[in-house]
């Protein structure tokens, strides 16, 4: 039986009504937004199809909490999204800023960075979500404001302003502690 006319959220009903078989179509829809996804996550192809497999039993376990409120492409990106972020190591975004920068030196120079990018870390970790969200995904994942939308189903205006906020909190942040850490010595 062809699929291809019928909609997601026609598919997403008769899924929940025991038609599983045809939750393969869903999959065929999304498999490749949902491994993107995952490669701006973890940058290789392994762990992006084990995260798109995780991705998309959950969705499969969560499809009766779809409530057809927004597009059904919206709700299967905003739960690739949530899942990138619950299970990406939290550390390595703002780490991952500066990891090869200069991995020789002195001691001095060496001790230096990692301090830069504790503080770093320490900073972008106290951002408000929203703030954070934008961050990670615009600085450390290198994606654009059009592709923020779209994972998060906020307006490129908002992520934009969110980006422009958080670089402010952040500046100030670590003057703070710059300025913190200089008088202590």
């Amino acid at each position: 039986m062809n699929n291809h006319g019928v909609s997601d959220e026609e598919i997403v009903r008769r899924v929940l009504e025991g038609d599983v078989d045809l939750f393969a179509e869903i999959v065929r829809r999304y498999e490749k937004k949902v491994f993107n996804i995952g490669i701006m996550f973890f940058r290789n192809g392994d762990d992006a199809r084990d995260f798109a497999q995780e991705v998309f039993v959950r969705v499969y376990e969560g499809l009766a909490s779809f409530k057809g409120k927004s597009k059904f492409y919206f709700w299967i990106t905003r739960v690739a999204y949530n899942h990138g972020v619950n299970t990406a190591k939290r550390g390595t975004t703002a780490e991952s800023l500066l990891e090869h920068a200069g991995e020789d030196g002195t001691p001095d120079e060496r001790y230096e960075r990692d301090e830069i990018r504790r503080a770093l870390k320490i900073a972008v970790d106290a951002l408000p979500e929203q703030y954070r969200v934008c961050i990670d995904l615009y600085f450390f994942y290198g994606m654009s404001y059009a592709e923020i939308s779209g994972i998060t189903g906020y307006p490129v205006n908002t992520i934009k302003s969110n980006v422009f906020r958080a670089k402010q909190v952040l500046r100030d942040l670590l003057k703070g502690t710059i300025a913190e850490e200089y008088h202590e010595m």
